[in-house]
């Protein structure tokens, strides 16, 4: 039972079912940027870094990011447990300064402690709305994070100690997810912006709490024409 514990305690704590933070954009500075940067300190069952990159790209007449984000928890194994996001975001009311749309994203998810490791394949979808201006914005959001399959790899101390029949291999139908609600509020200056991003999360069952029921995200984004 010590162990099982360890490895509840450490789905938990690998982010294994919550949110996984990509960029927060200010669409209102968008329309001469190209390329954006992103590096970000989170906290969502975790302290986490996370570094991404954004295209807009220009011969679309919607305001559209192609997006990818990689994320990873603090610690000394730093490659043990990451999360790589790729999507792409896309505005749909897209007014002088409010502006709503949707973002999609494919997650991968890799999580190693000494009893087990896991790869999880996921997806993600998020809705917005908010006021934008060139110097500031503030939005709400509203997302669903969904682990669909995951592959289990049990390690010689997990069938030694808890269960020796266990089998290796993927796991369906669908392990987790999580429905997220919060606020996005960002600063912008010269071809920079300083976002903030805070909320919580509820599992899809909505009868249980995750260990930590809030995501907190601090970044900082670099425009390019």
């Amino acid at each position: 039972m010590k162990y099982l514990q360890i490895l509840i305690s450490g789905l938990c704590l690998a982010g294994f079912f919550p949110q996984a933070k990509a960029q927060t954009v200010n669409w209102k500075n968008m329309e001469n940027t190209a390329h954006m940067i992103t590096l970000g300190l989170g906290w969502d069952y975790s302290l986490s870094y996370n570094i991404g990159y954004a295209y807009h790209p220009a011969a679309v007449k919607m305001p559209l990011v192609i997006n990818a984000n990689f994320s990873m928890p603090s610690g000394e194994k730093l490659l043990d447990d990451f999360k790589l996001k790729l999507g792409g975001q896309i505005v749909l009311l897209n007014h002088s300064n409010f502006k709503g749309g949707i973002s999609l994203n494919g997650i991968y998810r890799r999580f190693e402690n000494p009893l087990t490791r896991l790869l999880n394949f996921g997806a993600e979808m998020k809705g917005r709305f908010g006021y934008y201006k060139n110097g500031w914005f503030v939005a709400g959001e509203l997302g669903f994070d969904k682990a669909v399959i995951t592959h289990f790899k049990h390690s010689d101390l997990y069938k030694q100690d808890i269960y020796e029949g266990v089998r290796d291999g993927w796991y369906n139908p669908a392990t987790g997810g999580n429905f997220l609600y919060g606020l996005q509020a960002g600063y912008s200056f010269n071809k920079s912006d300083i976002t903030l991003d805070l909320g919580k999360i509820t599992t899809q069952d909505f009868k249980t709490t995750p260990r930590i029921p809030y995501y907190l995200a601090l970044s900082f984004n670099l425009r390019i024409n």
